[in-house]
């Protein structure tokens, strides 16, 4: 499987067919390097508040509540999209009104075959509780793409072990991050957790991040990180896990992922988290004692 993970930049556009127009430019642009795979950020649907003019788009209840109109727009962009291309795409996230008043952040995979799937963001981050309108999501899902397995962990949700450690049981192989974050230490606290998650599961990870500036935003003003793929740092695979990543103005990091040589990798690791995972719950261990000293 060959994916491209994208450090998106983030603009203003004055409508949603020039955000329509930049989204057929980058994917086809991933589609041209030969990706099957094509992975956009998280917030990606937030770039539409630019749309709805300054008193707007600088209040984040203004713009969530605004963008709900573009979403059927959103839906047929990317699902035709990805008949065009070919290509499986992850939409970024779009936050998505429950007609209540609250939203969740809600990552769209769609198929080349019209097809889409959804996996919403479970944890919220301080940002979002602060909205004090975002909501988690309440159901963790794994995809079969073409026979690889794919589970989607939306930028915080890859800094918690246990729900992705359930989409690898579920036979996930490639996790997919939608990632968007403000500062160094964010983007180091998922590049760690991307990292950890490779590590322990023996699964490729796909971060994809925003880039850039958006004063005019109060969730996209400042974007820091680099798209990257890893895979666990073990024998036959790079020792530092960075399998590809973007530099600079480079908006894709494109790899082949050779899921046959991560499984094979196992049966001569130098470690394998995954498999010795179990010992993790022997009873004796389960919990620590207190003992004086």
């Amino acid at each position: 499987m060959k994916i491209a993970v994208a450090k998106y930049p983030i603009d203003a556009p004055r409508d949603f067919t020039e955000f329509a127009d930049k989204q057929g430019r980058l994917l086809e642009q991933a589609a041209g390097e030969g990706a099957q795979v094509a992975v956009l950020p998280e917030f990606l649907s937030l770039e539409l508040g630019a749309t709805l003019g300054e008193a707007v788009r600088g209040d984040l209840q203004a713009s969530l509540a605004g963008i709900q109109r573009h979403h059927g727009d959103w839906l047929a962009l990317f699902g035709g999209l990805a008949r065009e291309t070919g290509m499986r795409i992850v939409a970024g996230t779009f936050l998505l009104a429950d007609g209540a008043g609250r939203y969740r952040n809600r990552a769209y995979f769609f198929a080349p075959d019209g097809r889409h799937a959804w996996q919403e963001k479970l944890q919220m981050t301080g940002f979002e509780k602060k909205a004090g309108t975002i909501d988690g999501g309440d159901a963790l899902k794994v995809f079969d793409t073409n026979g690889i397995r794919t589970g989607i962990a939306v930028c915080y949700d890859i800094e918690f072990p246990l729900p992705v450690r359930a989409q690898c049981e579920a036979g996930a192989r490639l996790l997919i991050v939608p990632s968007c974050t403000d500062a160094a230490a964010g983007a180091t606290r998922v590049r760690v957790g991307c990292l950890a998650r490779a590590l322990e599961n023996r699964c490729y990870v796909a971060q994809s991040v925003t880039a850039g500036e958006a004063p005019w935003s109060p969730a996209l003003d400042f974007n820091t990180g680099e798209a990257t793929i890893y895979a666990p740092m073990d024998t036959g695979l790079p020792a530092d896990g960075v399998v590809a990543q973007t530099q600079g103005d480079q908006v894709w990091a494109i790899a082949d992922l050779d899921f046959e040589a991560l499984d094979a990798s196992r049966e001569r690791a130098q470690v394998a988290n995954d498999r010795d995972w179990p010992g993790q719950n022997k009873p004796g261990i389960v919990s620590a004692k207190v003992e004086p000293l």
